[in-house]
């Protein structure tokens, strides 16, 4: 039995494929410095529009089909993708929807209007994560989730999926980026986000705001471990998770060695 250290990459950015902050650089580098420093590594992300497939080399796992994702009493089908990050041995898994990721533009259509549905968006990847993960039957020791868009996970993780054998040992690191989109998400984002009522008001308290901001805060809150990926973060979460009791916390330094994060995956796995 293989005894390498687990960790999962769950992004909305990540380098080649999507490129809409620095971080998303990053992400590439530390999956391929774990792969390289003898981790099991695999990563999850959209399977946007705007990704080429052709280019990319994705094609569909077979195996991994009928995933379904229920939402507020609807059911939302995925069809999961795989290719092989370039120059690396490592597999990136691609969350596909025909309605949900499948447009030529990210989070604003081209006239830069934000989607109203973006709530919905990533109620529907980070729950179909979660699930992706619990059909390969692959328990992470360590969850590194990066971008706006999978500030659920961590929360989930402590709420709905406490239960779930695959995550019962499993720590988190959250990532505070760079601040992308100043709109609010849609009204009923709490009520999608319960994911039929496996999830309490009190939890998603953090949420509340229903901003970029909020998403943040709600995946650092119930991270065990948060990273700033940029230089200027929100002052107030800045702030706010600079020094927090009983979480680790590793500072931006743009001159920072990316075995720092190793170091930080090492201590929780611990």
């Amino acid at each position: 039995m293989s005894t390498k250290k687990r960790i999962l990459f769950i992004a909305n950015e990540m380098s080649p494929y999507v490129d809409g902050t620095s971080f998303a650089e990053i992400i590439n580098k530390l999956a391929v410095l774990s792969n390289d420093n003898n981790m099991e590594v695999r990563c999850i992300m959209p399977k946007f529009g705007t990704i080429n497939e052709r280019r990319h080399r994705l094609h569909e796992v077979v195996r991994l089909s009928g995933i379904n994702v229920s939402i507020d009493n609807d059911d939302y089908p995925l069809i999961i993708k795989v290719a092989s990050l370039p120059n690396a041995r490592l597999q990136v898994y691609f969350l596909d929807n025909e309605d949900f990721f499948k447009r030529k533009w990210v989070f604003s259509d081209e006239t830069g209007k934000f989607f109203d549905d973006n709530g919905l968006r990533s109620v529907l990847f980070c729950k179909g994560a979660l699930e992706t993960v619990k059909k390969f039957g692959w328990p992470p020791d360590i969850i590194h989730c990066s971008g706006w868009m999978t500030g659920l996970i961590p929360m989930f993780i402590r709420s709905a999926y406490k239960k779930e054998p695959v995550f019962s040992h499993c720590k988190v690191v959250y990532t505070i980026g760079d601040t992308t989109f100043k709109e609010k998400l849609s009204p009923d984002f709490l009520k999608l986000a319960t994911i039929n009522d496996n999830v309490t008001k009190k939890e998603l308290e953090p949420f509340k705001d229903l901003n970029n901001i909020a998403m943040f805060r709600g995946g650092a809150t119930y991270a065990d471990a948060v990273t700033f990926g940029t230089a200027k973060p929100d002052k107030k979460l800045a702030e706010e998770f600079a020094k927090v009791r009983g979480k680790k916390v590793l500072k931006y330094n743009a001159e920072t060695d990316l075995t720092e994060y190793l170091q930080l995956y090492a201590d929780l796995s611990k």
